[in-house]
């Protein structure tokens, strides 16, 4: 490459385009973020530019019931933000890169001054979305429906047709592009970094079994087979324990939750410190996604040293090989998910391989320095097109 880049980066969510936006800086391009978040970047202020007015608009429904209507509130104050972008100023930039469903305003700018549109994809193709996780509350919770308003994947649909790039958060997200038309000349595949100064490699696996599950309650998350898999598993290995750690924010699983309380921990929520210190304490990585695009939780876990049990919707399989950092199970199985731990408890030799090698390769290209080496490649491969 020959000269630093100019790159603004947006989102009205996804915490990683800050991490991205910093470690550009650090590389010595000009990064300019918009974002309703705090600034947890190095970025001068100069080149932070926060949306106070959607944040403040947001706050009231993050603190009703737990969070629960923390979700509809962001789309119900989704215009605050669209408002507030157009009113700031936006500078000459080589590369505009957006979360979907905050991409809009920003490839509006983009088309003005010509700059590469990137389009980060961090869930599926909108229609497999959808799709998915209809498919689950129709069998599991009937009278509900996707709790994301339809407007929103009609605006990501549009902007995936916008892109010059689609960046793929996981091999799942590429093939699910695939498989609605988009051509494959526009994607690309980066999974996400992980901390390797917070997440470190446990010392041994634990006497007594414990498998972790961290993410939001609900039936996308393919919670629906990993309880009844552990339910199980639970008859044949008693002091087993299954943790369940993050928000109960989603109304589609309320129900199941309170059937199948019983059966598992529930921590509501943590730090990535404390999230870390958890990982050490357990077995292994338990994450049956039915949609996903890359959880980021899963390097996480890799950089503790937990081996992994995931479904390829989950993303996983961008980074794991089945057998080697974990074992990859179909999605919608629980006797998968349960033959998988109990492989897990009877086999503590292959535990401890498998968590060693998900920490090696971690630390072979899991870093976020590493996720930025990829990002600037794939920038650079599009934009030497142009010129």
């Amino acid at each position: 490459m020959s000269k630093p880049l100019n790159i603004m980066y947006a989102s009205a969510g996804g915490g990683w385009i800050h991490r991205a936006s910093a470690e550009m800086f650090k590389l010595g391009h000009q990064a300019h973020l918009y974002s309703p978040a705090k600034n947890s970047t190095a970025l001068p202020e100069a080149n932070f530019h926060r949306s106070w007015s959607f944040n403040l608009a947001c706050q009231p429904f993050y603190r009703i019931a737990g969070g629960r209507y923390a979700e509809a509130g962001y789309h119900l104050m989704f215009p605050v933000w669209k408002a507030w972008f157009k009113r700031q100023p936006h500078p000459k930039c080589d590369v505009i890169h957006a979360v979907m469903g905050s991409a809009t305003e920003p490839f509006d700018v983009a088309e003005k001054i010509g700059a590469l549109k990137v389009l980060d994809a961090s869930n599926s193709h909108p229609t497999s979305f959808y799709g998915f996780w209809q498919r689950e509350l129709d069998i599991w919770n009937p009278s509900a429906r996707v709790s994301v308003p339809r407007r929103v994947f009609k605006r990501a649909n549009q902007e995936i047709q916008r892109a010059d790039v689609v960046l793929c958060a996981s091999a799942y997200v590429r093939d699910s592009m695939l498989y609605n038309g988009i051509p494959e000349s526009k994607l690309a595949v980066n999974p996400f970094g992980v901390d390797l100064k917070v997440f470190a490699p446990r010392e041994h696996p634990p006497e007594k079994p414990r498998f972790l599950f961290v993410g939001g309650l609900t039936l996308r998350k393919g919670l629906q087979y990993l309880i009844p898999a552990f339910e199980q598993l639970k008859k044949q290995k008693p002091d087993a324990e299954l943790i369940l750690c993050g928000p109960l924010n989603h109304a589609d699983f309320a129900e199941l939750y309170s059937r199948w309380r019983p059966i598992f921990t529930h921590i509501r929520s943590h730090t990535h410190k404390e999230l870390a210190e958890l990982m050490r304490t357990c077995t292994a990585f338990v994450f049956p996604s039915i949609e996903e695009g890359f959880a980021r939780v899963i390097p996480e876990a890799m950089a503790g040293g937990l081996p992994i049990i995931a479904t390829h919707n989950s993303g996983a399989t961008t980074v794991i090989e089945n057998g080697r950092q974990g074992i990859i199970v179909p999605a919608w199985s629980p006797s998968a998910v349960h033959d998988a731990m109990l492989q897990m408890i009877e086999r503590p030799d292959l535990c401890d391989a498998m968590g060693k090698a998900a920490a090696a390769r971690m630390a072979q290209d899991g870093s976020w320095e590493c996720y930025a080496g990829r990002l600037l490649e794939t920038y650079d491969a599009h934009l030497s097109k142009r010129r």
